[in-house]
Formats: C-alpha cells, sequence, structure tokens
C-alpha cells in the first residue's frame, strides 16, 4: 500500500533515485572526499574552491563514463582479490580526474600512483561513511 510517500537513499542504486537533491547530495560527499584527501594525502593539490568544484564535476563524469565498463572488464582480478583490486580501480579513475583537469588547466595535482591509491582511499571511506550517516529507513 502506497500513502504517497517516496523517500530518497543515498546508497541506493535505483536509477529513480536520481533527484536533484539526491545527485546534489552526492556531489558534496564527492566534494569533501576530495577535499579531505588534498587536506591528508600529500601529493594531491587543489589550489582554489573553484577548482575544486570543476574537480568534483570532472570526477563524477570520470566515474560515470568509465567505471562500471571498469569493473566489468576486471570482474575476474575483483573476484580473484575479494573486491580489494575495486581500489586500483578508484586509483585510476581519480588520476583519469587529475589527468582532465591538467588539460583544462585546473589547480588540481596528483603526484603519482601512491598519492592516487591513498586518495581514491580516502575518497571512498569518506563516500562509505556518509551512506551509513545519511541512509534512511526503506518503505515497504
Amino acid at each position: 500500500m502506497s500513502n504517497g510517500v517516496r523517500v530518497y537513499r543515498f546508497d541506493s542504486r535505483d536509477p529513480s533515485d536520481s533527484s536533484f537533491g539526491v545527485l546534489l547530495l552526492r556531489f558534496a560527499v564527492n566534494a569533501a572526499g576530495l577535499f579531505l584527501a588534498s587536506v591528508i594525502v600529500p601529493g594531491i593539490e587543489i589550489g582554489d574552491w573553484p577548482s575544486l568544484i570543476a574537480v568534483t564535476a570532472i570526477f563524477a563524469i570520470v566515474n560515470i563514463l568509465l567505471k562500471r565498463v571498469a569493473l566489468v572488464v576486471s570482474f575476474c582480478l575483483i573476484f580473484a582479490t575479494f573486491g580489494l583490486f575495486i581500489l586500483v580501480i578508484n586509483t585510476a579513475l581519480l588520476g583519469a580526474t587529475a589527468w582532465v583537469a591538467g588539460q583544462l588547466d585546473l589547480d588540481f595535482t596528483v603526484d603519482g600512483f601512491w598519492s592516487a591509491f591513498f586518495g581514491a582511499l580516502i575518497i571512498s571511506l569518506v563516500s562509505f561513511f556518509a551512506a551509513i550517516v545519511i541512509r534512511r529507513p526503506r518503505v515497504s
């Protein structure tokens, strides 16, 4: 029985969960993760707030375009490493984001694999904890 109330979950994979509020929340969480990674990880630098916003948008686009393909292509490696290879995929996506940002002359740099690896780890942890904190109860 539906009472007309629609609940949006941050961690949902449902395509109908793409309201502007949910997308804005995901953008904010990714921006927070990128900012925190630049503060904690030596080798990741974001020069100013406009660059952070632009890099967050690039990061979202790179994830939309490449992440699913990378997950499908590397399924066997992900399975063999019990999911740890996803960190390598996230590292590559952060590296791709840094490359695109460099092509657009944005003030964002990632110095090497390990900086990208630990930056991707921080961004993943921020996203994971945000999903736990923001989680709303499911409507039955």
